[in-house]
């Protein structure tokens, strides 16, 4: 998916993947909206210039677009594009780890 979205100072913008819905014997068991846990799971789809240190200068980023991160659970500003796609703003600080 190709944005047209640049973050500012140390913040990303992410895509949260979905997690596997639960199944049980026969079937799919499909829970409503409301219900769902949100995922802290996704792919970083862009990332801002980092923020900047006591005499000015940036402090470069841990994480790169590509990366597939867990972040705080309730972390972070959700948006919907034009397209409906959900994703989310959020600080570097709030991702918690890079998965490999």
């Amino acid at each position: 998916m190709a944005l047209n979205i640049k973050p500012m100072g140390d913040r990303v913008v992410i895509e949260p993947l979905e997690e596997d819905q639960a199944t049980f014997a026969g079937g799919q068991l499909v829970l409503p909206d409301t219900a769902k846990e949100k995922p802290q799971q996704g792919k970083i789809l862009a990332v801002g210039p980092g923020s900047r240190d006591e005499e000015g200068k940036r402090i470069p980023l841990d994480v790169s677009v590509g990366d597939t991160v867990v972040y705080a659970k309730y972390a972070g500003t959700s948006f919907k594009t034009k397209d409906g796609k959900e994703i989310l703003f959020l600080k570097e600080s709030d991702i918690l780890a890079i998965l490999e």
